[in-house]
């Protein structure tokens, strides 16, 4: 959460995009249900890297233009707590699916997608303190919106409805989640915008363990810091931010930074 920047909203013109983002996330703390902090030593770190490829197509559909994307993250994640400790490195779960957008106005832009995150992470054992990946499958709604004004206003929203099937090693099947990442900024008329982002989290449905509803458990986060991107004549950007989490329900409360750079093939 909170992996994009300014700009979400925008489909590029019909070619092939790359993007490569990177993120450090930190967390020394867990939060229940009351937002009170565990009484636990707690040391999460967690560093991806996470390549993309967009395919943006001359073909339209529903009014927009069709496009298409993939991902996969390489993650290493370490965690120290009460004494135990375990650390993993590797690939993480794949994102790929289609995406529609639509140019409003010079200003105004849309998309609309839906993404499938497959198990695709490199090692799984239910056993363990951390795991590179879910062991589930995800479909994930997404609607994408940014206003843009290279000397004024940048507004910019990407919307995330996300269904979890269950975990089979576990028989555990996580709550729907609704979340979005959000930027606003002021553009200074030289390919600068500078401004702040971050994401909201809620889980709206309660877990399930053997088809049994665990209580107590649902997530929440608010998150928020400040964020910067450059975009240069030659069509290549570059944003960064820094975000960092409070209100959490149920979740590790920590902050993290993101880098993304996107450019052309």
């Amino acid at each position: 959460m909170g992996i994009e920047n300014y700009q979400m909203g925008i489909l590029p013109p019909p070619g092939v995009y790359g993007q490569l983002y990177a993120s450090n996330y930190t967390a020394n703390e867990l939060r229940d249900n009351s937002g009170d902090k565990i009484p636990v030593s707690f040391d999460l770190r967690v560093s991806t890297l996470v390549p993309r490829l967009i395919w943006v197509t001359d073909q339209q559909v529903l009014g927009g233009t069709l496009g298409f994307h993939a991902l996969i993250p390489l993650n290493e994640i370490r965690l120290n707590t009460n004494g135990l400790r375990d650390h993993k490195r590797g690939l993480g779960d794949a994102h790929m699916g289609p995406v529609i957008g639509y140019h409003h106005s010079d200003k105004l832009h849309t998309a609309f997608g839906v993404d499938v995150i497959l198990p695709t992470a490199t090692e799984y054992d239910k056993d363990d303190l951390v795991n590179l990946g879910t062991n589930f499958v995800t479909l994930q709604a997404i609607y994408a919106l940014t206003y843009l004004d290279p000397a004024g206003l940048n507004v910019d929203m990407r919307l995330m409805h996300e269904y979890n099937f269950k975990n089979p090693d576990t028989d555990y099947k996580s709550g729907r989640e609704l979340h979005a990442d959000y930027a606003v900024g002021w553009g200074l008329g030289n390919g600068w915008v500078v401004g702040v982002g971050g994401y909201v989290y809620k889980q709206i449905s309660d877990d399930k363990l053997d088809d049994h509803r665990v209580a107590d458990n649902r997530g929440r986060a608010f998150a928020i810091g400040p964020s910067v991107q450059y975009t240069s004549s030659a069509g290549w950007s570059l944003s960064g931010k820094w975000q960092d989490e409070m209100g959490v329900r149920n979740r590790a409360d920590g902050g993290a930074y993101w880098l993304k750079f996107s450019f052309a093939l």
